[in-house]
């Protein structure tokens, strides 16, 4: 099967990712036809043949009408920590991504690498993924160089994509928000479940373009020990360093991969979360649901209730309450202040979860919110908003299954 390999020992970028595909084959043209379709202007990208420590390859490089006013995200240039930041939203990017006349593949991988970045973002910053303004990610040259990413791996439509392990870099890098160790906190985020390593330069050598670009793409964390080489690309970043500052991209011939490895691909998303459980014995129902509102106002991800007996055989109630990390100041003292608990549990927890996306649907019905499920690109299940379904129901004096059916365009059932 044809595999694709991303040797990332000096990281990963948006821009070095770019130069490894034209130096893999992927016609530069082509795929500035294919950007030209996002609707954006002033922008230009270039490829260029340079050398890092002896390894020639191909650089990519975007260039902006007005240069000061976006800044890049890739690590060549965080360091440039004076300027001003273009902010755009995940909503606005996804609108831009789903609205252009894009093949279907290229459009969900971009879609699902912003997805990836638009979590991790707001999970760092205590928001929600809609409302997350990306910073140097969202200025018009990272946007290029992902949606590039996007398109090309679909130009190549390799069966299979796999990576060893990353090399994340060292130090401090400077960005939007000032001075942050290396890796950053989105950065971090973003690689879990793939194989890293730090300190192999004190730089950042992965960035959050370079990370869901791979969260988003790679089927298997593995260094295959048995391929036929078909061909080997070298994207070249703009620093030189005592060593390689290259991407390596190897299209190789490997066999079947085995019912095991199988199970090493990574299609969901991987958070590290807190649970907070408190046994209750003195709570009325109403007060129960009035701390339910309060908890998820508070920023809670999910809030539970579990009968249970206590000591004396007196009947209790367990509060389960999950948050990030960002929202466990305001989740403990609701807690603290509208329960009757004295004190409760705290336990890290792992929440593997499947990307979703949500669309509008409007109609004679007036519009409603359809949330969707999806396994790698493919879409796996979608449901109504629950209000929305419940409006239209009562509006039209219907039972909530035909309210489903009428939104979804399906012949409703006889009574």
């Amino acid at each position: 099967m044809k595999t694709l390999h991303f040797d990332c020992f000096a990281g990963i970028s948006g821009d070095m990712t770019l130069g490894a595909l034209a130096d893999l084959g992927v016609e530069p043209e082509a795929l500035r036809g294919e950007l030209r379709k996002l609707g954006l202007s002033g922008w230009d990208l270039t490829f260029s043949q340079e050398e890092r420590c002896g390894i020639t390859g191909t650089r990519a490089v975007v260039a902006l009408e007005h240069e000061h006013h976006e800044h890049r995200e890739h690590p060549h240039h965080h360091e440039e920590a004076g300027g001003e930041y273009r902010h755009r939203t995940w909503k606005t990017i996804r609108a831009l991504i789903s609205d252009a006349p894009l093949k279907d593949g290229a459009k969900a991988r971009g879609l699902a690498i912003f997805e990836r970045i638009a979590r991790a973002e707001a999970q760092v910053h205590g928001t929600e993924p809609e409302n997350a303004a990306f910073h140097e990610v969202g200025a018009l040259d990272s946007i290029i160089d992902i949606m590039g990413a996007a398109i090309g791996l679909d130009m190549l439509k390799p069966d299979r994509i796999t990576c060893g392990e990353i090399e994340l870099g060292g130090g401090t890098v400077w960005c939007a928000h000032g001075e942050l160790p290396v890796p950053a906190p989105a950065t971090l985020l973003l690689v879990q479940g793939l194989m890293v390593r730090t300190g192999g330069f004190q730089k950042e050598m992965t960035t959050p373009t370079g990370a869901a670009i791979l969260a988003s793409s790679v089927d298997a964390c593995e260094t295959a020990s048995r391929f036929q080489e078909l061909r080997t690309g070298y994207g070249i970043g703009q620093r030189k360093l005592p060593k390689p500052n290259v991407l390596r991209l190897s299209l190789r011939e490997t066999p079947e991969p085995e019912a095991a490895a199988i199970h090493t691909q990574i299609p969901w998303l991987d958070e590290e979360l807190t649970a907070l459980e408190a046994n209750i014995d003195d709570m009325t129902g109403e007060e129960l649901g009035f701390l339910m509102e309060r908890l998820f106002e508070a920023g809670a991800l999910d809030v539970t209730y579990t009968p249970c007996v206590m000591k004396k055989s007196r009947p209790g109630t367990i509060v389960s309450v999950l948050g990030d990390l960002p929202r466990l100041p305001a989740l403990r003292k609701t807690l603290f202040q509208h329960s009757s608990t004295s004190g409760f549990r705290e336990t890290r927890v792992r929440r593997l979860s499947l990307p979703r996306r949500e669309e509008r649907l409007s109609g004679s019905f007036g519009e409603a919110r359809q949330k969707t499920v999806f396994w790698r690109d493919e879409p796996l299940r979608s449901k109504i908003e629950y209000e929305d379904r419940a409006r239209l129901a009562r509006e039209q004096n219907i039972p909530l299954e035909a309210a489903e059916q009428c939104i979804q365009g399906k012949p409703r059932k006889p009574l």
